[in-house]
């Protein structure tokens, strides 16, 4: 988090790839300066652009990714800094759905072997002739139905659990794994999705799995040779989650050995282009008109709200923190979650003879967030003293009660 020597009347927010309008109209322009060439932004509002720390300027607060996976964004280093990275679970559950459920039909009916079939044939055929060939040729395409089959689903999160919830309504064995499920999540999943305790477990028994886990150094190519040999023979496995979570290799060995008969993916590879066994789409997951929508506006909103409240929701490296204004004029605090740091900053306050009025103190593993509503207005060199506190790594000046808290 940038140091704030003074509350900031506009921010500046830079875009970048396509944002779709209804995002950008969220920012109105009393209080913000929105486009592609904003220059030494607050915050930054991006789908798949990847940012470098390089491209990081010390002016930034925040980035908001208009998608769930933020391996686009160098998380570390903005944590460092104490820049808070957002992202939108949830916003493109439907649109992946969706697309998950059209690879599980696409993946047990030759829908696309057939289609390319027919546009083969001759033109000049004649109707009866038609009839005949489409009888004789028909059986070549059978496939078999997914009622009775068995998902599993590696991951139950947003996406995961609405898959799973279809699966259910086609009438399919839905077995689940994830370790780190919320329990309000949990909640609101099935009571039908038969949790298991291991990927091991899942893969043993599943007809098709469908991936939905992010990409971080837990899961990069954590589908590999091991969880290969033990699935059950002729498996389909779905990956619309990250390239990265498939081991590349060992699903071409799975492929030619008959383990997998088929992988569909949302990220096609050379390796990927002439295997009939593999079905592949130009990373579709998230694009639809819709999706593109839900996720602009979201990002758009937690950007504003963390901007002109100091509100953070959905953040990939910060506690949830809201405190409802009542009075008093707001100062943010990011710093390392160490013993002694709470104490310390209310000790430059109490010196100086400043009543807070409200706060709150979240933390997430090794990073802490504090919201302060103060009895007096924050001057710079208030700011200053508390930026020098050793655990602290960012502190700004967020609004006053003219602003309407």
């Amino acid at each position: 988090m940038a140091e704030g020597t003074r509350r900031l009347d506009r921010y500046r927010i830079q875009t970048f790839n396509h944002i779709a309008e209804s995002g950008v109209r969220e920012f109105d322009a009393t209080n913000f300066e929105v486009g592609p060439t904003t220059s030494d932004p607050h915050a930054i509002l991006c789908r798949s652009h990847r940012l470098a720390a390089s491209d990081v300027p010390d002016t930034l607060l925040a980035i908001g990714r208009a998608g769930a996976g933020v391996n686009n964004i160098p998380v570390s280093h903005c944590s460092e800094r104490g820049i808070v990275v957002f992202n939108t679970p949830g916003a493109n559950a439907n649109s992946v759905k969706e697309l998950v459920a059209a690879a599980l039909f696409l993946s047990c009916r030759d829908v696309v072997g057939a289609v390319q079939w027919v546009r083969g044939l001759s033109r000049a055929l004649k109707p009866a002739d038609l009839d005949l060939l489409v009888e004789a040729q028909k059986r070549q395409f059978a496939g078999h139905e997914l009622s009775g089959r068995t998902l599993g689903v590696v991951g139950l999160g947003a996406v995961g659990a609405v898959v799973a919830r279809v699966a259910l309504d086609l009438r399919m064995t839905v077995l689940g794994f994830d370790p780190e499920l919320a329990e309000e999540t949990a909640r609101r999943l099935s009571r039908r999705v038969q949790r298991v305790n291991s990927l091991a477990a899942l893969f043993a028994r599943s007809d098709f799995i469908s991936l939905h886990i992010p990409l971080n150094r837990h899961t990069f190519e954590l589908i590999g040779d091991d969880l290969f040999s033990i699935c059950k023979p002729g498996m389909t496995l779905l990956n619309f989650a990250r390239a990265e979570i498939v081991e590349h290799a060992a699903v071409l060995r799975a492929l030619d050995s008959n383990r997998v008969q088929r992988y569909f993916t949302d990220f096609p590879h050379p390796d990927f282009i002439s295997r009939e066994s593999v079905l592949a789409t130009p990373h579709l997951g998230a694009s639809t008109m819709e999706a593109t929508e839900n996720c602009a506006v979201m990002a758009a909103r937690q950007l504003s709200a963390f901007l002109r409240k100091g509100t953070i929701t959905n953040s990939v490296n910060f506690p949830a923190v809201s405190l409802e204004a009542k009075s008093g004029y707001r100062i943010a605090v990011a710093n390392l979650n160490e013993p002694g740091m709470l104490g310390a900053l209310l000790a430059v306050l109490a010196n100086r003879g400043i009543n807070v009025n409200e706060m709150i103190n979240k933390s997430r593993e090794n990073l802490a967030y504090n919201l302060l509503d103060l009895d007096v207005e924050p001057d710079a060199a208030l700011l200053a003293e508390i930026r020098k506190v050793k655990q602290v790594i960012g502190v700004r000046y967020v609004s006053s009660p003219l602003e309407g808290l």
